[in-house]
C-alpha cells in the first residue's frame, strides 16, 4: 500500500491508494461512508483523532448501532476518542432485522478493512454500542477472538450462556441508576466475577439514555490502564496519576453529598483499576471504614430491599402481561392503570433508592410491552386483538407516546367501531396532541373524520375543525 500526506484547508488528510480505489481520510471529523471495497457495497463510518499518525500502533473501538445509524453512534464516542486517542469505526449495514451470523460477517469485513488501512494494535481492539448495539457488541468476542474488551451502554451481555473462560474479554457496562437494565448489570457483574472475566460498571444518575462523554472517556481510560498493566502499552505515570486523582475527587464528591453506596462503588472500581499501578493501602482502609459506618449500612440495606422488591414486581408484570395478551383481557386495563399510579408514587418518593426503583420499573414495563408488540407483529398471521390490547396498554404506561393512540383510532375506524376510535381520539387530545393536520390524514378514517362527533372533539381541544358541526 502506498500512502502520502496532503495538507488541506480543513486539516491533514491521509490518501490511501489500493489497486481499485483511492480514499482520502481526514482527521478530526467523522467520515460517513468509507467503502469496504469496490466489489462489496457495504461501508462504514470512521473517526481518526486529530493527533493520528500512520505510524506506531493505535487502539480502535468498533461501535455498533442496530438501526444502521453509524454516524450518530460515532458522535456519541467522538469526544472521548479524541481525548483518549482511539480510532472509531461503525458499520452502516448491521441491523436488528438481520441474523447474528449475518451481522457478524458484515462486522468482520469492516474489521479486516480497518486493519488493512491503519496500524492497529492487535491487543487493543474493542467493541461498543448502546442498547441493542451494546448487546450485539457483547456477542462479537465469542465469534471474533481478537476483541479485547466491550463498552456496553444501557444494556448488559446478550448471550451469557455462550461465554467461555477460554475466550475472556474485558467488559465495561455504563448504565443509569434509573435504567430498567440496572439490576441486570448488577447481576451480570456477579456472574462475570465468578467466571473471572475482568469487568467494571460505571453508574450515572439517569435513565435509559446515552451516558455523557466523560463516562465513555473513563471506559476508554480503563482499557488503556489495563493495556499498561498487561505490558501491551508503555507505562505513563502522568496518565495514571491524573486518572487516579479524578477518581479520588469523584469519591470525595459522593461522600460529601451523602451518596455513600455510590462512593463505595467508585472505591471498588478504583481499587480494581489502579491496583497494578499504585499502592492502594490507603484507599482500601478508607473503604473499610466507610463500610462500617451506620449511615452506609442503612443506605445499602435500603437499596438491597428496593432491588428485591423490584424483582418481585417485575415477575408480576411479566406474568400478568402474558396472561392478558393470551386472553385479550381488556378488563384488566384498569389494574394496569392502578399499577402506573403506584409507580408514580415511587417516582415521587423522598427515598432515593425507591425513587430510582420506580423509574426503573416504569421503563421496564414499557420495554416489556414493546417487546410483546414486536413478537405479535413478527407472526405471519398478526393477532389483531392482542395488538389492540398492547396498544391500549401503551396509552396507559406511556401516555405521551401519541403513535399508539393513532394506531388505535385508525384500526377501529377501519372496522367501523367509531365509539372506541372517538374515545381514544379524545384521550389523545387530552394528553396534549396538537397536530390537527395529521389527524385528518390518518389512514382508514375517511368515514370517521366527517362525523359530527369527530369534528366536535377536534374543535373542543384544538379550537378548529376541518368540517363544520351541524346541529340538528
Amino acid at each position: 500500500m502506498k500512502q502520502f500526506l496532503l495538507f488541506l484547508f480543513l486539516g491533514i488528510s491521509f490518501t490511501f491508494h489500493t489497486k481499485a480505489q483511492q480514499i482520502t481520510l481526514k482527521k478530526g471529523i467523522i467520515l460517513d461512508t468509507v467503502p469496504i471495497n469496490d466489489s462489496i457495497p457495504d461501508s462504514f463510518a470512521l473517526y481518526l483523532p486529530k493527533n493520528f499518525e500512520n505510524t506506531g500502533k493505535w487502539p480502535v473501538v468498533f461501535v455498533f448501532d442496530m438501526e444502521g445509524k453509524a454516524v450518530q453512534a460515532l458522535r456519541m464516542f467522538q469526544a472521548a476518542a479524541e481525548e483518549q486517542g482511539y480510532i472509531l469505526a461503525a458499520s452502516n449495514n448491521v441491523y436488528d432485522t438481520l441474523s447474528i451470523p449475518k451481522n457478524i460477517v458484515i462486522a468482520n469485513k469492516m474489521f479486516n478493512r480497518v486493519f488493512s488501512l491503519f496500524p492497529i494494535h492487535a491487543s487493543r481492539v474493542y467493541t461498543a454500542g448502546y442498547g441493542s448495539g451494546a448487546r450485539f457488541a457483547s456477542v462479537i468476542p465469542t465469534f471474533i477472538k481478537q476483541i479485547e474488551g466491550v463498552i456496553a451502554c444501557g444494556a448488559g451481555i446478550a448471550r451469557t450462556e455462550i461465554l467461555s473462560i477460554k475466550n475472556r474479554f474485558h467488559f465495561i457496562g455504563i448504565v443509569g441508576r434509573e435504567d430498567y437494565n440496572y439490576s441486570e448489570m448488577l447481576a451480570q457483574k456477579k456472574m462475570l466475577n465468578r467466571l473471572k472475566f475482568p469487568n467494571h460498571r460505571l453508574f450515572f444518575d439517569g435513565g435509559h439514555e446515552w451516558p455523557r462523554q466523560n463516562y465513555i472517556a473513563k471506559a476508554m481510560e480503563i482499557f488503556t490502564l489495563s493495556a499498561m498493566a498487561k505490558g501491551n502499552l508503555r507505562r505513563d505515570s502522568l496518565f495514571i496519576a491524573k486518572g487516579f486523582a479524578q477518581d479520588l475527587d469523584s469519591i470525595k464528591a459522593s461522600i460529601a453529598s451523602n451518596k455513600l453506596v455510590q462512593a463505595d462503588d467508585l472505591m471498588a472500581r478504583t481499587l480494581s483499576v489502579y491496583r497494578p499501578h499504585l499502592d492502594m493501602d490507603s484507599l482500601m482502609e478508607r473503604r473499610r471504614l466507610l463500610k462500617k459506618e451506620k449511615a452506609y449500612r442503612a443506605l445499602k440495606r435500603n437499596e438491597n430491599n428496593q432491588l428485591f422488591k423490584e424483582s418481585l414486581i417485575k415477575e408480576d408484570y411479566g406474568y400478568y402481561l402474558e396472561e392478558d395478551v393470551l386472553t385479550y383481557n381488556f378488563n384488566n386495563l384498569g389494574w394496569w392503570n392502578y399499577q402506573m399510579q403506584e409507580l408514580e408514587k415511587f417516582c415521587k418518593s423522598q427515598n432515593r433508592a425507591e425513587r430510582q426503583m420506580g423509574k426503573r420499573l416504569r421503563g421496564f414495563v414499557n420495554a416489556l410491552i414493546e417487546d410483546n408488540i414486536d413478537i405479535v407483529m413478527a407472526d405471519r398471521l398478526v393477532d389483531t386483538e392482542a395488538l389492540h390490547f398492547l396498544w391500549m396498554l401503551k396509552t396507559i404506561t406511556a401516555p405521551q407516546e401519541y403513535r399508539y393512540y393513532l394506531k388505535i383510532i385508525s384500526s377501529y375506524a377501519k372496522n367501523e367501531d367509531f365509539g372506541t376510535a372517538l374515545f381514544y381520539l379524545e384521550e389523545l387530545l387530552k394528553n396534549g396532541y396538537k397536530d390537527r393536520a395529521s389527524l385528518y390524514k390518518l389512514e382508514d378514517t375517511a368515514l370517521l373524520k366527517i362525523t359530527p362527533e369527530f369534528n366536535r372533539i377536534v374543535a373542543k381541544y384544538l379550537k378548529d375543525a376541518r368540517y363544520d358541526v351541524i346541529e340538528e
